[in-house]
This record gives structure tokens, C-alpha cells and sequence, in this order.
């Protein structure tokens, strides 16, 4: 595996509880936070099929299920004013979180899809509002 590939799903290392376990935990730390809070409240109209939607998104990433319909980039373009401080913060809740699920296995997987897709996300939404500049990595360290 490189620095900037995400690992093969493997559905038999992660269970589906587990991977709703980290959809809801993460976002119960996410709405609360100052930064990222008001963000996913203005812009997530319901809930529950967000819960679905992402649960979809990540079972597909950690255990290669093919429920997930969706397109993240055009969204994440669409959010106004976001940075890079709040990509490494959602990032640093997800790491945290899939720390306390007490798998070592799907925490390692799981975020190094997440750093891969906060880093891609970045690099976008950069591209797409900032087309004049230059856009920056999100870690200037490999991943």
C-alpha cells in the first residue's frame, strides 16, 4: 500500500454493528464540537437518512458493500468557508472515536480512509473555491 491509496475492505474483520457503532459515535462528538457542530446542523437536513447514507459509505470503505449511492466532493464544495483547521479537526474526532471502539484492526483502516479522504476533500474544495491559488496539502507529512 502507498502513502495515497486506501486499503482493500474486508468484510469479515469488521462487523456492520461496528461500523454503525463508529458512523453514531462519530457524529455524536462532531455535532457537539464548536467548529464542526454548526456546520453539519445548518446543512444536514435529516438525520436519519444521514445516518444511513454514512453508515452506507463506511461499510462499503471498512467491509466492501455496495450500498453506498452518493457523490461527497460536489457536497463538501458546496459547504461555505470551510478550512483546513476544520478538515483536521473532523479528521482528529474520527481518529479519536475509532480509538474507543477497541478494534485496532478497523481503527488503522479506518482512518487511514479517513486521512486519505479528508486530504482528497481538501484538495477539491481548494480547487473548486480557490481555482487562482494554489492549492496546499492537508498533512504535510505523508499519510
Amino acid at each position: 500500500m502507498t502513502a495515497h491509496s486506501i486499503p482493500t475492505p474486508h468484510p469479515d474483520l469488521y462487523t456492520e454493528e461496528e461500523v454503525s457503532r463508529l458512523v453514531h459515535n462519530f457524529y455524536a462528538k462532531a455535532r457537539k464540537d464548536p467548529g464542526l457542530g454548526p456546520i453539519f446542523e445548518e446543512h444536514v437536513i435529516d438525520w436519519d437518512a444521514h445516518f444511513v447514507q454514512m453508515t452506507n459509505f463506511w461499510s462499503a470503505q471498512l467491509r466492501g458493500t455496495s450500498r453506498f449511492r452518493g457523490a461527497p466532493m460536489p457536497k463538501h464544495i458546496a459547504l461555505p468557508e470551510l478550512n483546513a483547521a476544520l478538515f483536521k479537526q473532523w479528521l482528529r474526532l474520527f481518529k479519536e472515536t475509532t480509538l474507543e471502539l477497541g478494534n485496532p484492526v478497523l481503527k488503522q483502516h479506518a482512518d487511514t480512509v479517513a486521512t486519505f479522504i479528508a486530504g482528497r476533500l481538501w484538495l477539491g474544495y481548494q480547487m473548486s473555491n480557490f481555482p487562482d491559488q494554489q492549492p496546499t496539502e492537508l498533512f504535510a507529512e505523508t499519510c
